[in-house]
Protein backbone atom coordinates (compact mmCIF):
# COMPACT_ATOMS: atom_id res chain seq x y z
CA UNK A 1 0.00 0.00 0.00
CA UNK A 2 1.10 3.68 -0.82
CA UNK A 3 2.60 6.33 1.89
CA UNK A 4 -0.03 8.49 2.74
CA UNK A 5 0.82 12.27 2.78
CA UNK A 6 -0.43 14.36 5.60
CA UNK A 7 -0.04 17.67 5.69
CA UNK A 8 -1.25 18.57 9.37
CA UNK A 9 -2.62 16.77 12.31
CA UNK A 10 -5.42 18.12 14.82
CA UNK A 11 -4.79 17.03 18.43
CA UNK A 12 -8.13 17.34 20.33
CA UNK A 13 -7.77 17.93 24.22
CA UNK A 14 -4.77 19.94 25.54
CA UNK A 15 -3.80 17.83 28.82
CA UNK A 16 -1.19 16.01 29.65
CA UNK A 17 -1.56 12.55 27.31
CA UNK A 18 -2.63 15.37 24.62
CA UNK A 19 0.21 17.85 24.77
CA UNK A 20 2.51 14.75 24.93
CA UNK A 21 0.54 13.25 21.91
CA UNK A 22 0.94 17.09 20.08
CA UNK A 23 4.66 17.50 20.87
CA UNK A 24 5.72 13.68 20.33
CA UNK A 25 4.62 13.71 16.61
CA UNK A 26 5.76 17.58 16.18
CA UNK A 27 9.60 15.77 17.42
CA UNK A 28 9.58 12.55 15.44
CA UNK A 29 7.94 13.56 12.40
CA UNK A 30 8.19 17.08 12.10
CA UNK A 31 4.42 17.54 11.09
CA UNK A 32 2.47 20.55 11.75
CA UNK A 33 -0.26 20.30 14.90
CA UNK A 34 -2.94 22.19 16.02
CA UNK A 35 -3.74 21.74 19.46
CA UNK A 36 -7.09 22.16 20.83
CA UNK A 37 -8.94 22.66 23.87
CA UNK A 38 -11.93 24.56 25.08
CA UNK A 39 -10.01 26.45 27.60
CA UNK A 40 -7.27 28.54 25.95
CA UNK A 41 -3.98 27.65 26.19
CA UNK A 42 -0.58 28.79 27.71
CA UNK A 43 1.42 30.92 24.96
CA UNK A 44 3.87 28.73 22.85
CA UNK A 45 6.44 29.99 20.77
CA UNK A 46 6.39 26.03 19.06
CA UNK A 47 6.65 26.17 15.24
CA UNK A 48 5.00 23.28 14.82
CA UNK A 49 2.02 23.19 17.46
CA UNK A 50 -0.22 25.87 17.01
CA UNK A 51 -2.91 26.15 19.92
CA UNK A 52 -6.24 27.34 19.29
CA UNK A 53 -9.76 27.47 22.02
CA UNK A 54 -12.23 24.52 20.28
CA UNK A 55 -15.97 23.39 22.14
CA UNK A 56 -16.05 20.41 20.41
CA UNK A 57 -19.78 20.30 21.34
CA UNK A 58 -20.20 22.97 19.17
CA UNK A 59 -21.00 20.85 15.51
CA UNK A 60 -20.29 23.78 13.26
CA UNK A 61 -16.91 24.67 15.19
CA UNK A 62 -15.93 21.24 15.32
CA UNK A 63 -16.26 20.54 11.62
CA UNK A 64 -14.62 23.72 10.48
CA UNK A 65 -11.57 22.58 12.33
CA UNK A 66 -11.56 18.98 11.05
CA UNK A 67 -12.40 19.76 7.80
CA UNK A 68 -8.77 21.60 7.75
CA UNK A 69 -7.52 18.48 8.36
CA UNK A 70 -5.92 15.33 7.15
CA UNK A 71 -5.91 13.35 10.86
CA UNK A 72 -7.00 13.57 14.26
CA UNK A 73 -6.04 12.28 17.20
CA UNK A 74 -8.95 12.36 19.97
CA UNK A 75 -7.58 12.87 23.48
CA UNK A 76 -10.43 14.41 25.33
CA UNK A 77 -12.59 12.38 27.87
CA UNK A 78 -14.59 9.24 26.68
CA UNK A 79 -17.98 10.73 26.37
CA UNK A 80 -17.02 12.45 23.56
CA UNK A 81 -15.93 10.26 21.33
CA UNK A 82 -18.69 9.24 19.59
CA UNK A 83 -19.34 12.98 18.84
CA UNK A 84 -16.13 13.44 17.24
CA UNK A 85 -15.61 10.13 14.64
CA UNK A 86 -19.20 10.97 13.60
CA UNK A 87 -17.89 14.60 12.12
CA UNK A 88 -14.48 12.64 10.95
CA UNK A 89 -16.69 9.82 9.15
CA UNK A 90 -18.75 12.27 7.83
CA UNK A 91 -15.68 14.43 6.85
CA UNK A 92 -13.48 11.63 5.46
CA UNK A 93 -10.39 12.44 8.44
CA UNK A 94 -8.61 9.55 9.36
CA UNK A 95 -9.58 9.48 13.45
CA UNK A 96 -7.43 7.76 16.51
CA UNK A 97 -8.46 7.88 19.95
CA UNK A 98 -7.46 6.76 22.84
CA UNK A 99 -10.68 5.42 24.76
CA UNK A 100 -11.03 2.30 26.84
CA UNK A 101 -15.08 3.42 26.32
CA UNK A 102 -16.99 -0.20 24.94
CA UNK A 103 -20.06 1.44 24.27
CA UNK A 104 -18.31 3.91 22.12
CA UNK A 105 -16.08 1.82 20.63
CA UNK A 106 -19.69 0.16 19.45
CA UNK A 107 -20.88 3.57 17.98
CA UNK A 108 -17.94 4.16 15.84
CA UNK A 109 -17.84 0.21 14.78
CA UNK A 110 -21.38 1.36 13.29
CA UNK A 111 -20.28 4.41 11.64
CA UNK A 112 -16.98 2.89 9.96
CA UNK A 113 -19.16 0.68 8.10
CA UNK A 114 -19.65 3.26 5.37
CA UNK A 115 -16.10 5.88 6.33
CA UNK A 116 -13.79 6.01 3.59
CA UNK A 117 -11.38 7.19 6.22
CA UNK A 118 -9.82 5.05 9.21
CA UNK A 119 -11.65 4.95 12.36
CA UNK A 120 -9.01 3.64 15.07
CA UNK A 121 -10.67 4.39 18.65
CA UNK A 122 -8.59 2.37 20.52
CA UNK A 123 -4.94 3.12 20.38
CA UNK A 124 -3.11 4.37 23.01
CA UNK A 125 -1.83 1.79 26.07
CA UNK A 126 -4.73 -0.14 26.85
CA UNK A 127 -6.48 -0.53 25.26
CA UNK A 128 -4.05 -0.27 22.17
CA UNK A 129 -0.34 -1.52 22.85
CA UNK A 130 -1.20 -4.48 25.01
CA UNK A 131 -3.89 -5.77 22.16
CA UNK A 132 -1.19 -5.56 19.91
CA UNK A 133 1.06 -7.88 22.28
CA UNK A 134 -1.26 -10.07 22.88
CA UNK A 135 -2.30 -10.64 19.03
CA UNK A 136 1.64 -11.05 18.75
CA UNK A 137 1.87 -13.78 21.43
CA UNK A 138 -1.01 -16.02 19.97
CA UNK A 139 0.31 -16.07 16.48
CA UNK A 140 3.05 -18.01 18.32
CA UNK A 141 1.34 -20.82 19.23
CA UNK A 142 -0.38 -23.56 16.92
CA UNK A 143 -3.00 -24.16 19.98
CA UNK A 144 -3.73 -21.01 21.91
CA UNK A 145 -4.59 -22.29 25.78
CA UNK A 146 -4.49 -19.59 28.05
CA UNK A 147 -3.58 -15.17 27.05
CA UNK A 148 -3.03 -13.17 30.16
CA UNK A 149 -2.81 -9.36 29.69
CA UNK A 150 -1.83 -7.37 32.50
CA UNK A 151 -1.16 -3.61 32.55
CA UNK A 152 -1.17 -0.92 35.43
CA UNK A 153 -0.26 2.83 35.52
CA UNK A 154 0.74 3.46 39.56
CA UNK A 155 2.63 5.87 41.79
CA UNK A 156 5.82 4.57 42.72
CA UNK A 157 5.01 6.43 46.58
CA UNK A 158 1.96 5.18 47.05
CA UNK A 159 1.04 6.61 50.58
CA UNK A 160 -2.43 6.44 51.42
CA UNK A 161 -5.13 3.72 52.16
CA UNK A 162 -6.27 3.54 48.58
CA UNK A 163 -2.52 2.21 47.85
CA UNK A 164 -2.83 4.45 45.18
CA UNK A 165 -2.54 7.97 43.07
CA UNK A 166 -4.37 9.22 40.22
CA UNK A 167 -1.65 9.07 37.16
CA UNK A 168 -4.04 9.77 34.54
CA UNK A 169 -7.88 10.79 34.08
CA UNK A 170 -10.05 10.20 36.94
CA UNK A 171 -13.33 9.89 34.57
CA UNK A 172 -11.12 6.79 32.78
CA UNK A 173 -10.49 4.97 35.65
CA UNK A 174 -13.99 5.34 37.02
CA UNK A 175 -15.56 3.71 34.10
CA UNK A 176 -13.28 1.04 34.23
CA UNK A 177 -13.66 -0.02 37.77
CA UNK A 178 -17.14 0.26 36.95
CA UNK A 179 -19.00 -1.02 33.65
CA UNK A 180 -18.43 -4.56 32.42
CA UNK A 181 -15.38 -6.15 31.54
CA UNK A 182 -15.20 -8.87 28.09
CA UNK A 183 -13.59 -12.04 28.64
CA UNK A 184 -13.05 -15.56 27.01
CA UNK A 185 -13.80 -18.58 29.69
CA UNK A 186 -13.60 -22.31 27.97
CA UNK A 187 -13.64 -20.82 24.08
CA UNK A 188 -17.05 -18.67 25.20
CA UNK A 189 -17.01 -14.98 25.10
CA UNK A 190 -18.54 -14.17 28.43
CA UNK A 191 -19.26 -10.57 30.55
CA UNK A 192 -16.91 -10.37 33.86
CA UNK A 193 -17.72 -7.92 36.61
CA UNK A 194 -14.75 -4.92 37.51
CA UNK A 195 -12.70 -5.71 39.92
CA UNK A 196 -13.19 -9.32 40.21
CA UNK A 197 -11.01 -12.14 39.37
CA UNK A 198 -8.46 -10.99 41.98
CA UNK A 199 -5.04 -12.18 41.67
CA UNK A 200 -1.49 -11.51 43.42
CA UNK A 201 2.08 -11.94 42.06
CA UNK A 202 5.34 -10.74 42.21
CA UNK A 203 7.58 -9.18 39.80
CA UNK A 204 11.24 -8.30 40.64
CA UNK A 205 10.38 -9.53 44.46
CA UNK A 206 7.85 -7.05 44.72
CA UNK A 207 3.90 -7.59 45.41
CA UNK A 208 1.47 -6.70 42.91
CA UNK A 209 -2.37 -7.80 42.92
CA UNK A 210 -5.03 -7.41 39.74
CA UNK A 211 -8.34 -7.69 39.15
CA UNK A 212 -10.82 -7.60 36.06
CA UNK A 213 -11.23 -3.54 34.69
CA UNK A 214 -13.60 -2.64 31.16
CA UNK A 215 -12.12 -1.75 28.24
CA UNK A 216 -8.69 -3.34 28.12
CA UNK A 217 -8.98 -6.11 25.93
CA UNK A 218 -10.29 -3.50 23.05
CA UNK A 219 -11.66 -5.99 20.18
CA UNK A 220 -9.29 -9.08 20.98
CA UNK A 221 -12.27 -11.05 22.25
CA UNK A 222 -13.57 -11.09 19.00
CA UNK A 223 -10.44 -11.60 16.69
CA UNK A 224 -9.44 -14.70 19.28
CA UNK A 225 -13.37 -16.21 19.54
CA UNK A 226 -12.13 -19.57 18.78
CA UNK A 227 -8.84 -19.69 19.11
CA UNK A 228 -8.09 -19.66 22.49
CA UNK A 229 -9.56 -21.03 25.90
CA UNK A 230 -9.22 -18.41 28.03
CA UNK A 231 -8.22 -15.19 27.78
CA UNK A 232 -8.32 -11.89 30.32
CA UNK A 233 -7.44 -8.54 30.75
CA UNK A 234 -6.55 -7.09 34.50
CA UNK A 235 -5.41 -3.77 35.97
CA UNK A 236 -2.35 -4.22 38.32
CA UNK A 237 -2.58 -2.27 41.55
CA UNK A 238 -0.61 -2.30 44.79
CA UNK A 239 -2.38 -4.82 47.37
CA UNK A 240 -5.05 -3.58 49.34
CA UNK A 241 -6.09 -1.21 46.40
CA UNK A 242 -8.66 -3.43 45.27
CA UNK A 243 -10.74 -4.42 48.81
CA UNK A 244 -10.57 -0.29 49.36
CA UNK A 245 -12.10 0.09 46.63
CA UNK A 246 -14.78 -2.20 46.69
CA UNK A 247 -15.84 -0.71 49.86
CA UNK A 248 -16.25 2.42 48.12
CA UNK A 249 -17.98 1.21 44.79
CA UNK A 250 -20.31 -1.24 46.83
CA UNK A 251 -20.33 -1.12 50.39
CA UNK A 252 -20.86 2.54 49.89
CA UNK A 253 -22.72 1.87 46.92
CA UNK A 254 -20.92 4.87 45.06
CA UNK A 255 -21.62 2.64 41.93
CA UNK A 256 -24.46 4.04 41.57
CA UNK A 257 -23.78 7.70 42.24
CA UNK A 258 -20.27 7.95 40.09
CA UNK A 259 -20.58 11.72 40.08
CA UNK A 260 -20.19 12.04 43.78
CA UNK A 261 -17.65 9.20 43.70
CA UNK A 262 -15.67 11.45 41.47
CA UNK A 263 -15.96 14.18 44.09
CA UNK A 264 -14.58 12.12 46.81
CA UNK A 265 -11.73 10.71 44.75
CA UNK A 266 -10.51 14.11 43.23
CA UNK A 267 -10.77 15.63 46.86
CA UNK A 268 -9.23 12.75 48.77
CA UNK A 269 -6.62 11.10 46.24
CA UNK A 270 -3.81 13.46 45.24
CA UNK A 271 -2.14 13.09 41.80
CA UNK A 272 1.09 11.97 41.13
CA UNK A 273 3.94 12.30 38.57
CA UNK A 274 6.06 10.09 39.91
CA UNK A 275 5.21 6.60 38.11
CA UNK A 276 5.97 3.75 36.61
CA UNK A 277 4.27 1.57 33.57
CA UNK A 278 4.08 -2.36 34.07
CA UNK A 279 3.14 -4.42 31.43
CA UNK A 280 3.11 -8.33 31.67
CA UNK A 281 1.47 -10.80 28.69
CA UNK A 282 1.20 -14.89 29.16
CA UNK A 283 0.55 -17.07 26.76
CA UNK A 284 0.54 -20.78 26.83
CA UNK A 285 -0.32 -23.78 24.72
CA UNK A 286 0.73 -26.49 21.93
CA UNK A 287 3.81 -25.33 19.81
CA UNK A 288 4.81 -28.01 17.15
CA UNK A 289 3.55 -30.60 20.20
CA UNK A 290 4.52 -29.57 23.11
CA UNK A 291 2.95 -27.63 25.97
CA UNK A 292 4.86 -24.04 26.44
CA UNK A 293 4.66 -20.55 27.97
CA UNK A 294 5.83 -17.42 26.51
CA UNK A 295 6.09 -14.05 28.86
CA UNK A 296 6.74 -10.75 28.47
CA UNK A 297 7.70 -8.04 30.70
CA UNK A 298 8.07 -4.41 31.03
CA UNK A 299 8.25 -1.54 33.31
CA UNK A 300 8.47 2.12 31.56
CA UNK A 301 9.34 5.28 33.17
CA UNK A 302 9.27 8.77 32.48
CA UNK A 303 11.74 11.14 30.85
CA UNK A 304 11.74 14.59 28.68
CA UNK A 305 10.65 15.19 25.59
CA UNK A 306 10.86 18.52 23.83
CA UNK A 307 12.13 20.00 26.92
CA UNK A 308 9.23 19.00 29.11
CA UNK A 309 9.29 16.29 31.70
CA UNK A 310 6.61 13.41 30.60
CA UNK A 311 5.34 10.57 33.03
CA UNK A 312 5.14 7.30 32.30
CA UNK A 313 1.29 6.87 31.13
CA UNK A 314 1.77 10.11 29.21
CA UNK A 315 4.65 8.38 27.58
CA UNK A 316 3.15 5.44 26.84
CA UNK A 317 -0.32 5.70 26.30
CA UNK A 318 1.02 9.09 23.46
CA UNK A 319 3.45 6.40 22.23
CA UNK A 320 0.28 3.74 21.20
CA UNK A 321 -1.60 6.65 19.00
CA UNK A 322 1.62 7.75 17.65
CA UNK A 323 3.14 4.79 16.55
CA UNK A 324 -0.27 3.24 15.01
CA UNK A 325 -0.12 6.92 13.41
CA UNK A 326 2.97 6.56 11.98
CA UNK A 327 2.13 3.17 10.51
CA UNK A 328 -0.99 4.98 8.89
CA UNK A 329 2.15 7.21 7.08
CA UNK A 330 3.80 4.36 5.83
CA UNK A 331 1.36 2.27 4.22
CA UNK A 332 1.20 -0.18 6.73
CA UNK A 333 -2.77 -0.11 8.09
CA UNK A 334 -5.88 -0.17 6.15
CA UNK A 335 -6.72 3.41 4.60
CA UNK A 336 -10.39 3.41 5.40
CA UNK A 337 -12.89 1.41 7.97
CA UNK A 338 -12.38 0.13 11.36
CA UNK A 339 -9.04 -0.83 12.47
CA UNK A 340 -8.39 -2.98 15.53
CA UNK A 341 -5.95 -2.44 18.24
CA UNK A 342 -4.44 -5.98 16.95
CA UNK A 343 -4.10 -5.36 13.78
CA UNK A 344 -1.29 -3.23 13.88
CA UNK A 345 1.85 -6.13 14.05
CA UNK A 346 3.92 -5.25 17.17
CA UNK A 347 7.41 -5.95 14.96
CA UNK A 348 6.10 -3.08 12.84
CA UNK A 349 5.01 -0.54 15.67
CA UNK A 350 8.30 -1.29 17.36
CA UNK A 351 9.98 -0.45 15.10
CA UNK A 352 8.68 2.84 14.76
CA UNK A 353 10.19 6.19 15.21
CA UNK A 354 8.37 6.13 18.94
CA UNK A 355 8.42 1.93 19.29
CA UNK A 356 11.47 2.55 21.44
CA UNK A 357 9.02 3.85 24.55
CA UNK A 358 8.34 -0.20 24.92
CA UNK A 359 11.89 -1.52 24.79
CA UNK A 360 11.71 -5.03 25.65
CA UNK A 361 8.02 -6.00 24.60
CA UNK A 362 9.64 -7.06 21.33
CA UNK A 363 11.77 -10.34 22.77
CA UNK A 364 11.20 -12.98 25.47
CA UNK A 365 11.29 -12.18 29.29
CA UNK A 366 14.22 -13.32 31.22
CA UNK A 367 13.57 -14.87 34.52
CA UNK A 368 14.22 -11.81 36.15
CA UNK A 369 14.33 -8.80 33.68
CA UNK A 370 15.71 -5.82 35.20
CA UNK A 371 14.66 -2.50 34.96
CA UNK A 372 17.64 -1.21 33.11
CA UNK A 373 16.43 -3.34 30.17
CA UNK A 374 12.84 -2.67 29.90
CA UNK A 375 13.09 0.97 30.77
CA UNK A 376 12.21 3.49 28.56
CA UNK A 377 15.34 4.83 26.33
Amino acid sequence: MSKLQVKNVLVLGAGKVGSTVADMIAEYHRIPVTLADQRPGKPCNDPLVRQVTLNVEDDAALAGELAAHTVVINALPFFLAARVATQAARLGVHYFALTEDVAATNTIRQLSQEATSVLMPQSGLAPGVIGMLGGHLAGHFDELYDLRLRVGALTRNATNSLRYNFTWSIDGVINEYCNSCDAIVNGQVVSVQALEGHETFTLDAEAFEAFNTSGGLGTLCETLRGKVRNLDYKTIRYPGHRDAMTFLLHDLRLIERRDLLRQVLEHAVPHSREDVVILFASASGLRDGRFEQETRVGRVFGSTLRGKERTAIELTTAAGVVGVFELLLQGKLPRSGFVGQEQAPLEEFLATRVGHYYKGLGVRAAANPSHQELAAA
